[in-house]
């Protein structure tokens, strides 16, 4: 009987469509020193040991089991031996991958890895630079059942410590002159960490673009055409070097995998070229494309588990700060449904139309939104002098207060009462605007508006204006004034926290008068 298993085996997995992931383990070191290794991953120093590394194992291992795919792409190993250490434990606690892949950077610090339970037919470094800290490239082929499908397994360069663009347009070049050389109709996979979010044509911060906006995801692998997205009717017909990016599959709400002080992002990417939808051999199986959210890897707060480091020392808590990417592919047609293949309309809206509406089931335009206020990571915004404003909460990257714009919206959302809008990208900036028209009294008694030049008095957490009683925040809880205070308000924000409420943001918001 156990024979019959093990023969079946191969039957089994080929009846099924093929699970193809990507996870960032975050930093899986062993406990030898190499002399590049991060210094925090020194073994004796930081807390770092071989247990240490063997619960670090451990916790990789559980989350690859949890996952449960049938290739899957890993970035942050540090080399062969410590993903040896993990091939072994994988088969101990019964999630064994018969084969495996992993680069070969001399001087890297970190590695890309591949398992599969399908045969590797062979493997390869596409080598990005011969500077010793830029990874290579994994390249594998991988037979299922007789065909061919190849995986590219990428890190690119994170947008930390001088991350400019450029250094990631190097990974995507090296990536386009392989993808150039093969046949037309070769079914192939990029997947990885490529550090950078599905539409950074749109949101690439100006201190980072050192390419004319050009960039390595949307440009060089050409994700967008003529600066918008490729999607699936477009990429079912496509060119070669083209490619669909499956995070357009989620909502936008849904849309990261990655979570660093509360801002989401999609650093982990699965894109298909036009030959994974063409219904000869190996297909995308449609609408499949998921992050994995299990409990394991999301806190009580909805927080990623990351392996935990407090005080320069390993806990031996945690997990990874990345979450694990996945997708289906099947030896059935790419088979399309009514929705799957048909092009949205981008619908244009006012910023009336979102009070009306608790979520968004579709991405709406905003036009000649100008930027009332803007403090820090909030600003508000506005379509006309005498119209509603909105409150943009950890959204406003480049934006600049007194500017027009168009903006793309992906998402709104209400806390405590408050709108807010919590994604979008700026489309188009249309010049400067005269704010005056734009800022409105206290007496208008509507969330979102910016008033100007009150004078009031102060007291537990009150203002008084012209006989008026109405709550106020100060963001930074030290600029609070004492009791009596007489204050000048140069800038507020009319916010709403379950009532009418003023928020005043930094210090030359306001200034006392007396006390």
């Amino acid at each position: 009987m156990q024979i019959l298993l093990i023969l079946l085996i191969p039957f089994l997995l080929w009846a099924q469509p093929v699970k193809v992931a990507s996870y960032n383990v975050q930093n899986l070191f062993d406990d030898k020193v190499q002399g590049t290794e991060y210094d925090e991953y020194v073994p004796g120093k930081h807390n770092w040991s071989t247990r240490m590394m063997q619960i670090k194992i451990d916790h990789t291992a559980e989350v690859l089991c949890e996952l449960n795919a049938d290739i899957v792409g890993l970035q942050e190993v540090e080399n062969a031996y410590v993903f040896d250490l993990l091939i072994k434990r994988l088969k101990r606690v019964g999630c064994a991958y018969g084969y495996s892949a992993i680069s070969h950077k001399k001087g890297s610090s970190i590695q890309v890895a591949l398992l599969s339970r399908f045969p590797i037919t062979h493997s390869k470094d596409i080598q990005v630079s011969y500077a010793p800290r830029v990874r290579n490239i994994l390249e594998a082929e991988v037979d299922i059942k007789g065909k061919a499908l190849t995986l590219f397994v990428n890190h690119w360069k994170s947008k930390g410590r001088r991350g400019y663009e450029s250094k990631r347009l190097a990974y995507a070049k090296a990536l386009e002159k392989r993808i150039g050389s093969l046949p037309a109709n070769k079914e192939y996979i990029i997947l990885g960490d490529l550090n950078t979010n599905y539409n950074a044509h749109l949101t690439l911060k100006k201190r980072l673009n050192d390419t004319n906006g050009v960039t390595g995801l949307n440009h060089i692998l050409k994700t967008v055409r003529s600066n918008r997205l490729i999607d699936k009717a477009e990429i079912v017909k496509g060119k070669k070097g083209e490619h669909f990016n499956l995070w357009q599959e989620l909502p936008y709400r849904e849309r990261w995998s990655h979570k660093f002080y509360g801002n989401k992002s999609t650093l982990d990417h699965i894109l298909l070229p036009p030959s994974l939808f063409d219904g000869r051999n190996i297909d995308y199986v449609n609408h499949s494309f998921s992050v994995f959210k299990s409990t394991t890897l999301l806190g009580k707060k909805g927080y990623v588990n990351s392996w935990q480091i407090k005080g320069s020392r390993h806990t031996g808590k945690g997990y990874s700060d990345h979450l694990p990417v996945y997708a289906y592919v099947d030896l059935k047609p790419f088979a399309t449904s009514k929705n799957s293949v048909k092009k949205k309309a981008v619908i244009t809206k006012t910023i009336d139309d979102l009070y009306g509406v608790e979520r968004l089931d579709a991405a709406v335009v905003l036009k000649d939104a100008v930027v009332v206020l803007k403090r820090g990571k909030y600003a508000v915004i506005k379509q006309k002098p005498r119209g509603r404003g909105i409150f943009l909460y950890g959204t406003v990257n480049d934006l600049e207060e007194g500017k027009k714009y168009d903006f793309r919206v992906q998402e709104i959302s209400s806390y405590k009462g408050l709108k807010e809008i919590t994604a979008l990208v700026k489309l188009k900036e249309k010049g400067s605007v005269d704010l005056r028209p734009y800022y409105q009294r206290l007496e208008i008694g509507r969330q979102n508006e910016v008033l100007r030049d009150l004078t009031a008095v102060y007291k537990n957490r009150h203002l008084y204006v012209n006989g008026q009683k109405i709550p106020v925040y100060f963001r930074n809880k030290k600029l609070r004034p004492k009791n009596g205070a007489k204050l000048k308000i140069h800038y507020a924000h009319l916010g709403y926290y379950k009532k009418l409420q003023l928020v005043i943001y930094s210090k030359k918001d306001f200034e006392i008068l007396e006390n």
